[in-house]
């Protein structure tokens, strides 16, 4: 995305950034510019642990050299073929719904981000991170009416501490149909199906293939309405549904630019203005993409501009408005546990929508107060920056990155040694042999940003402490595009021409 071309606007926009940026810094004085990160670093190793998360049989140039194939068996229960995906974290257990939203998110970072990814030479990198999701989701797919959804018993695997090359739990199929109705799931798969195909466009088959998937779950999943609880207490849909169908329906729009997914948008869809971002709640990741085309829902009564105003307004710290908890550091922190992932999204979110606010010439209105986009760039500049170490600790969040970075990232693959394929791993030692031990994973975890700091910017970098050291698909891929645009546009994010 692009800067607007008017000089008055250039020179408006540099001086609410100067007065913002002092008053930013004045907040926070840990979080003042001029850190010094190496971006670019950054953003590769982020990538990089995307990899680290790849089930199934794993390509020649895969880049964690310390993990090999995995789940060859998935499917074989049902006597169909559903090898690859991700593991969404550090256990052996492949989520359908937070493997989706990884998924439509790399997609939308593929499409927001494609200048800074191509500058980086990390697009490709991308693009093959997405595939490696969309062509698992496809073969969980093929049936219409139907979606696998989860592989592995969630209890049975956190019985034992081993490595998904070694894991000896059975690998357990869980789906949805039209009788056992899964509405958000089959949602964020449409919507990561529909998202990918615009980033593939270049290979007609494969995108026409993804689109009209999409187009067969969306219909599935505002046909056969219902939540699935499958994935609980690990993914349990808190929000329900209407945030999925939003999310799919606009996606598809995009997608298709169809004026019966714009139709289901203004008549049919629920929307609601919320200060989360997440695998659980896309509300706010709709409204920022929907703003730019002056579209309503509820017949008109709901503007998608002005919630996604309302969005930011909720978050950044210096408005009437504000209702999240930022800790004494900086951070944004609305519960523990993962808590990284609404960092990065928060900060995702903050730049695609601060470069549609430039490219259209608009701002912030949070009641009578205006925000210029400069100041979402700076606040998620900040978040970016906390989780790299411009934080109290001045420690680094991503493992393998920065000064004092995790080294006990709550991680299986990582914090076991490589054992020969076949070996028969006793469960019940397992944990005080590989799991407890104070000391040092064996196998870097390279790029995996941790779950985070407690609301007071404490952390314990302790494997045990499975609330701020495990790390998830989800942190990351939303993290790749502020990390792009902070490593070619510099710490102002504002893109050139």
């Amino acid at each position: 995305m692009r800067a607007p071309r008017h000089g008055s606007m250039r020179a408006h926009v540099a001086l609410a950034f100067a007065a913002l940026v002092l008053a930013g810094d004045a907040l926070h004085p840990a979080l003042a510019g001029g850190c010094g990160f190496d971006y670019k670093d950054a953003l590769s190793k982020t990538i990089i642990f995307l990899e680290a998360q790849r089930s199934g049989k794993l390509p020649r140039s895969n880049r964690v050299k310390w993990r090999g194939d995995s789940g060859l068996d998935d499917g074989k229960l049902a006597n169909v073929d559903l090898t690859g995906g991700y593991y969404d974290a550090g256990d052996n257990v492949k989520y359908g719904l937070p493997l989706a939203f990884t998924v439509t998110t790399l997609a939308w970072t593929a499409l927001a981000f494609k200048p800074e990814l191509e500058s980086t030479k990390e697009l490709k990198h991308v693009h093959q991170a997405i595939k490696w999701g969309t062509d698992y989701l496809l073969k969980c797919a093929a049936r219409k009416n139907k979606l696998w959804v989860q592989f592995g018993d969630p209890n049975l695997d956190h019985q034992c501490w081993v490595r998904p090359e070694n894991m000896k739990a059975p690998r357990t199929l869980y789906e949805i149909d039209s009788k056992t109705p899964g509405t958000e799931i089959a949602a964020e798969t449409s919507a990561a199906f529909a998202a990918s195909s615009m980033v593939f466009r270049d290979d007609k088959k494969y995108s026409r293939n993804l689109l009209n998937k999409a187009k067969l779950l969306f219909t599935f999943a505002k046909s056969h309405l219902g939540s699935y609880d499958g994935e609980c207490p690990f993914y349990c849909s808190y929000s329900g549904y209407n945030d999925e169908l939003l999310w799919a329906a606009t996606w598809l729009y995009l997608a298709t630019r169809r004026q019966v997914y714009a139709d289901f948008i203004a008549h049919e869809a629920i929307s609601s203005s919320v200060a989360e971002f997440s695998w659980d709640l896309k509300f706010p990741g709709a409204q920022v993409l929907l703003a730019e085309f002056n579209m309503t829902s509820a017949g008109g009564a709901q503007n998608f501009k002005s919630q996604a105003d309302n969005f930011v307004c909720a978050v950044l710290p210096d408005t009437a408005f504000h209702q999240v908890f930022i800790t004494p550091g900086g951070v944004i922190h609305l519960r523990d546990g993962a808590n990284s992932q609404y960092v990065t999204s928060t900060a995702f979110l903050l730049v695609v929508y601060a470069d549609l606010l430039l490219r259209t010439g608009q701002t912030v209105l949070c009641g009578n107060q205006p925000l210029p986009p400069a100041r979402l760039h700076e606040f998620a500049r900040q978040q970016m920056d906390y989780l790299l170490g411009a934080n109290p600790r001045h420690s680094s969040y991503v493992v393998g990155f920065g000064a004092n970075p995790p080294t006990q990232p709550h991680h299986r693959g990582a914090s076991t040694p490589v054992l020969p394929p076949g070996t028969d791993v006793n469960c019940g030692l397992s944990f005080g042999d590989w799991m407890a031990p104070d000391k040092p994973n064996p196998n870097e975890l390279t790029g995996a940003i941790v779950g985070g700091p407690d609301k007071n910017d404490g952390f314990v970098d302790k494997r045990g402490n499975s609330s701020y050291t495990e790390p998830c698909t989800y942190i990351n891929s939303l993290a790749i595009g502020p990390l792009a645009a902070l490593a070619v546009r510099g710490v102002q994010l504002v893109a050139t021409q």
